[in-house]
C-alpha cells in the first residue's frame, strides 16, 4: 500500500508541476496578446512569429492542464446522476474511468508518434513567411500531454481503489 501511495504522490507531483507550467503559460499568453495588440494598434507593427506563438502556447495549456484538472477533481462528469449514487458505486465509476483514461491516453499518444516522426523527418516549419520553426517540437507536446493524462488516470484509479485520501484530506 505504501508503494501505491508513493507512486500516486509521485505522479501527482509531476502533474502539479506541469499544471503550474500551464498556469504560468496562461499568464505569458495574456502578456503576449496584450503586447501584440499594443504593437499592432498603437505602433502599427506586427510579427507573424508573435501571432503564431500565441496559438502555439494554447497547446501546453490544454495538454498539461487536462491532467491537472483531473488531479484536482475538476473533470467533467454528469453530477446530476453521479451525486445520487452510493459511495461504493461512485468509487467503482472513478476506478473504471481512470483505467479507461489510462488506455485512451496511451493509445492517443501512440497514434501521434508516426505523425510527429514524419514532421521531424521533413523538418517541418511554419508555412508562413516569418513564422516559427520546429513545428515537430510543438506536435511532440501531444503524446507527452496524453501520457501525462494516462498516468494521472492511473493515479486517480489507484487512489480510488486503495481509498487513499484525496487532496486536502
Amino acid at each position: 500500500m505504501r508503494a501505491v501511495a508513493t507512486f500516486v504522490h509521485g505522479v501527482e507531483a509531476v502533474v502539479r508541476l506541469f499544471g503550474w507550467i500551464a498556469a504560468w503559460t496562461c499568464v505569458g499568453l495574456v502578456g503576449l496578446v496584450a503586447g501584440d495588440v499594443l504593437m499592432r494598434y498603437v505602433f502599427r507593427i506586427g510579427a507573424v512569429w508573435l501571432q503564431e506563438l500565441q496559438w502555439h502556447l494554447i497547446s501546453p495549456i490544454a495538454l498539461f492542464g487536462m491532467s491537472y484538472l483531473l488531479m484536482m477533481g475538476e473533470q467533467v462528469r454528469v453530477d446530476v446522476f453521479y451525486e445520487r449514487f452510493p459511495t461504493g458505486l461512485q468509487r467503482v465509476i472513478e476506478i473504471i474511468g481512470g483505467l479507461l483514461l489510462l488506455v485512451m491516453g496511451l493509445y492517443i499518444a501512440w497514434l501521434t508518434l508516426p505523425w510527429i516522426a514524419q514532421s521531424f523527418a521533413r523538418g517541418e516549419v511554419s508555412p508562413n513567411p516569418g513564422g516559427l520553426p520546429l513545428r515537430w517540437l510543438l506536435k511532440s507536446l501531444i503524446p507527452f500531454g496524453f501520457v501525462l493524462l494516462a498516468l494521472q488516470g492511473l493515479a486517480h484509479a489507484l487512489r480510488q481503489a486503495f481509498a487513499l485520501p484525496t487532496r486536502g484530506e
